[in-house]
C-alpha cells in the first residue's frame, strides 16, 4: 500500500511539471532545448541535439536515482514494532559490478556521441563559397573578404589586397644573417625574436583585404554574409587573445596572436547559415577595459542580396562603386547600423555609471 500511494505521488508531480510546461506557453522545440539558443547553422543544430540528450541523459538517470533512493528510505525503514535492522545487502557482488559499469558506460557513450559531433562541427571542405579574414584588436574588430565564389555564374573574386600585405611584411630573423640584420656598437647584431624567431611587432600573419569592415569607438562593425552558403573563416588578433562568438552558432572560438605560432587553428567552417537576419557577435574572451564594448553583428542575407553588396563594395579598379559597408547595406534595403547589440552600449566616453557613484 505504502509503495502504491508513493507511486501514485510520483505520477502526480510529474503530470503536474508537465502541465506547467505546457501552460508557459513553450513549444516542444523550446522545452527540449533546455536554455539552449536556436542555432542558425547545421553545425548548431548538432551541437543542440548533443546538448538535449545529454540532459535527457541525466535527467534519466537522476529520476532513477532520486526514484531508488527514497524507495530504499521507505521500503527499507525501520519499523517501530520490528526490532530486527534490514535484510542487509553488503557485499553483493553482482549488484556492485552493476552499479560500477552502468557510469562507465553512459560516460563511454556520452564521449562517442561528443567525438562524432565534434568531428562534423570541425570538417573543413575545400573551396567554400566565401572566405573571410577576422580581425580582433583592442577593441574591435575588423572584416575583410579573402575570396568569393558563389558558384551562381559570377566570376570567383579574389579580395587580397597584395600591397598592405607586402607593407607589413617584416623578415624573420634566420641564423647565419646577421650582417644583414645590421650590427651596432662592436658588431652586435639583431637578436633573435621571442616567437619563433620572429620580433613581438611583426603583424605579417594578419591578412589583409581590398573589401574590409572596420569597427570604432563610435560604430559598431556588421560582417554581412550570405545564406545557404559554405563560409570559412580565418581568425587572428594583433594584441592580446580575444574569443570570436555568435550565440546562434552555438559555440566560441579563440582569436589569438601568431595563432600557428601559438598551435592553434585559426580557421573554421559553417556550411550554410539557415535564414536571413541580424545576429550578435561577441568577444567572449576577457581582453581589457572595454572587453564589454566589443561587440560585432552578423548580418545574413540571400545570395543575390550578398553578390549585389559586393559589387557596390568592390574598389573602382576592381569594377565596383566602392561604397562604403553602411551605403552598401542601404542600397540592398538593410539598416546601415548594427540592430542587435542592444542593451550593450559602445560608448567609451560614457561615464553615467561613475557620475552616478560620485553623486
Amino acid at each position: 500500500m505504502a509503495q502504491g500511494r508513493i507511486l501514485r505521488r510520483f505520477g502526480l508531480a510529474a503530470s503536474l511539471g508537465i502541465a506547467a510546461l505546457v501552460l508557459t506557453g513553450c513549444s516542444s522545440e523550446e522545452i527540449l532545448r533546455f536554455g539552449w539558443p536556436e542555432g542558425i547553422t547545421p553545425q548548431a543544430e548538432r551541437m543542440r541535439e548533443l546538448w538535449t540528450w545529454s540532459v535527457v541523459a541525466a535527467l534519466v538517470m537522476g529520476i532513477l536515482v532520486w526514484g531508488l533512493t527514497f524507495w530504499v528510505i521507505i521500503a527499507y525503514r525501520r519499523r517501530k514494532d520490528d526490532p530486527e535492522f534490514p535484510r542487509q545487502t553488503a557485499y553483493n557482488v553482482p549488484l556492485e559490478l552493476a552499479y560500477t559499469a552502468a557510469p562507465f558506460v553512459a560516460v563511454c557513450v556520452l564521449f562517442y556521441f561528443t567525438v562524432v559531433v565534434q568531428n562534423y562541427v570541425l570538417d573543413k571542405e575545400d573551396n567554400p563559397n566565401v572566405v573571410v579574414d577576422v580581425t580582433a584588436f583592442q577593441w574591435n574588430w575588423k572584416f575583410g573578404y579573402r575570396t568569393i565564389d558563389l558558384q551562381d555564374g559570377t566570376a570567383r573574386y579574389e579580395g587580397t589586397d597584395e600591397v598592405a600585405q607586402d607593407a607589413v611584411a617584416l623578415q624573420p630573423y634566420e641564423p647565419g644573417t646577421e650582417g644583414e640584420h645590421g650590427g651596432g656598437e662592436g658588431g652586435e647584431h639583431e637578436a633573435p625574436g621571442p616567437i619563433h624567431g620572429k620580433p613581438a611587432e611583426d603583424l605579417s600573419y594578419l591578412h589583409y583585404d581590398k573589401i574590409e569592415t572596420i569597427g570604432t569607438s563610435e560604430e559598431i562593425p556588421v560582417l554581412v554574409l550570405p545564406t545557404g552558403k559554405r563560409i570559412e573563416f580565418h581568425l587572428a588578433s594583433s594584441d592580446v587573445i580575444h574569443a570570436f562568438w555568435v550565440p546562434e552558432f552555438l559555440f566560441k572560438r579563440d582569436v589569438n596572436p601568431n595563432p600557428r605560432e601559438n598551435n592553434s587553428d585559426p580557421v573554421f567552417q559553417i556550411s550554410e547559415i539557415e535564414r536571413e537576419g541580424a545576429f550578435v557577435g561577441r568577444c567572449a574572451e576577457m581582453c581589457g577595459t572595454y572587453h564589454a564594448m566589443m561587440n560585432f553583428e552578423v548580418r545574413a542575407v540571400s545570395p543575390e542580396d550578398f553578390a549585389r553588396y559586393i559589387e557596390l563594395r568592390k574598389p573602382v579598379e576592381d569594377g565596383g562603386e566602392g561604397l562604403s559597408n553602411a551605403r552598401a547595406l542601404e542600397a540592398i534595403g538593410q539598416s546601415p547600423i548594427a540592430t542587435s547589440t542592444t542593451p550593450f552600449k559602445t560608448d567609451r566616453t560614457d561615464r553615467s555609471a561613475t557620475v552616478a557613484a560620485g553623486e
